[in-house]
């Protein structure tokens, strides 16, 4: 990786792109840090800190502790990446929005202005659930906005000031994508999760320092427990890195064999081929659908007072809860097998192979090769959701048995930093590839 960077930046095209791509990422931090008027920050932070709802966990993160600042980047990318879900969800549902999808590059900028233009809906309502939030639940207005005119005046700037972050947030993915290295939202996530590590580490020490080292120099022996779950943790982390690549990775060959065709004094075809199925076709996409379903709920109480949702359906609905740990693991596996299933089409793909004059060896053409493709989709989507889930999930579970809630990188969160990373690099072989290729005239 380190190597591929070097090898990037001698290249002025690709140092560029680098460089564009680091300020806008700085822009990102900077825009993190400021926050929003008539909002008592001080407040909002002693509010949220120490909390067990995975919504607002999913938006601190996300947004690199903007959320906890009440900056004007404080819902992240959250609306766009909500909105490009529901877009490519009703893509599949309405006949218009295919048509779309399958006009090529007019009907992608059509659909990306749909997007943009729900992103802009979704930023309003999700600023509007925060303006809630705040005076209801946190009491973290300043006095001077809790009442009269200036109470209505509080609320328009503050959800305005979401909302256009979050638009700006969406506009400056749009420009690294244009003129940097990259997927611009992939890697404002990218910044955001990284910038989260150093409050984790502190923490991390603190429980190693402070629980672990000092008690064993006071002779305590309960400090050795602390100390070896610390390093657990750290081993922990290294495994599931480890983990997360080698599935990545991961992918299941179905071989293909193409006839041979005669075409004029030439012969075509009679290769031999495979279709590569990754064991996790979907990404992070089914974590993050049953995360948003999940949080309805959290967003609904963000409307009313702390008292009203202290009783059992919302109790029931926070991270440490064993009904939304059951309820995660099982959405995930069922939104993984839903994204699958709008992705990839076994009767097309069938079709596909006849009509280039592929076929799957021990598998007659048409109906028998759709079924063996759907039964090998079912069995890779199957051992992917799990991974997903687990991923997903340990955190959680390690939490609730070891006691250790403060971190702030999860599962997920790895899966997003790595892929990204992965994808990055790879980005910048391939334009590297194409900037040293030589023809065989050379």
């Amino acid at each position: 990786m380190f190597q591929t960077l070097r090898n990037a930046w001698r290249i002025e095209d690709l140092r560029k792109k680098i460089l564009f791509t680091a300020f806008i990422l700085l822009i990102f931090r900077i825009g993190s840090a400021v926050t929003v008027p008539f909002v008592d920050v001080e407040a909002m932070k002693a509010a949220v800190a120490g909390n067990t709802n995975d919504f607002l966990n999913n938006m601190m993160l996300l947004s690199g502790g903007g959320f906890s600042n009440a900056s004007v980047f404080a819902l992240s990318i959250t609306p766009y990446i909500n909105a490009s879900i529901i877009i490519q969800l009703l893509t599949v549902a309405i006949p218009a929005l295919e048509r779309l999808a399958k006009e090529g590059e007019a009907g992608r900028k059509r659909l990306g202005q749909i997007t943009r233009y729900t992103t802009v809906i979704l930023g309003l309502m999700l600023g509007i659930a925060y303006y809630f939030m705040v005076r209801n639940q946190y009491g973290a207005l300043v006095s001077e906005a809790q009442s009269g005119f200036a109470a209505w005046f509080a609320a328009i700037v503050i959800v305005l000031c979401f909302t256009a972050g979050s638009a700006l947030m969406m506009w400056l993915g749009d420009q690294i994508n244009e003129k940097g290295i990259g997927n611009g939202i992939s890697m404002l996530l990218f910044a955001g999760i990284l910038s989260r590590i150093p409050v984790g580490a502190n923490y991390l020490w603190q429980y190693f320092y402070q629980m672990g080292v000092k008690q064993i120099q006071a002779g305590e022996s309960a400090g050795i427990g602390y100390v070896l779950l610390t390093l657990l943790v750290l081993v922990l982390f290294l495994a599931m890195i480890a983990f997360i690549v080698f599935m990545g990775d991961a992918e299941r060959r179905i071989p293909v064999q193409y006839a041979k065709k005669v075409v004029g004094r030439k012969m075509y075809g009679g290769q031999n081929t495979y279709i590569p199925i990754k064991v996790n076709m979907s990404g992070v996409m089914p974590i993050i659908l049953a995360v948003s379903i999940l949080s309805l709920p959290s967003i609904i109480a963000g409307f009313m007072s702390a008292e009203k949702v202290n009783n059992w359906f919302f109790n029931a609905f926070k991270q440490d809860s064993w009904t939304y740990i059951v309820l995660y693991f099982l959405m995930i596996i069922g939104f993984s097998y839903f994204y699958v299933t709008i992705q990839y089409n076994a009767v097309e793909m069938s079709n596909n192979l006849r009509k280039n004059g592929g076929a799957i060896p021990g598998q007659r053409p048409g109906k028998p090769t759709a079924d063996f493709i759907k039964r090998v989709l079912n069995k890779v989507t199957f051992i992917g959701a799990l991974f997903l889930g687990v991923i997903a999930l340990f955190p959680s579970l390690f939490g609730k048995i070891s006691g250790i809630t403060g971190l702030t990188i999860g599962g997920t969160s790895i899966m997003i930093v790595v892929g990204v990373a992965l994808e990055t690099v790879q980005q910048m072989e391939s334009q590297m590839m194409m900037r040293h290729y030589k023809g065989f005239l050379d």
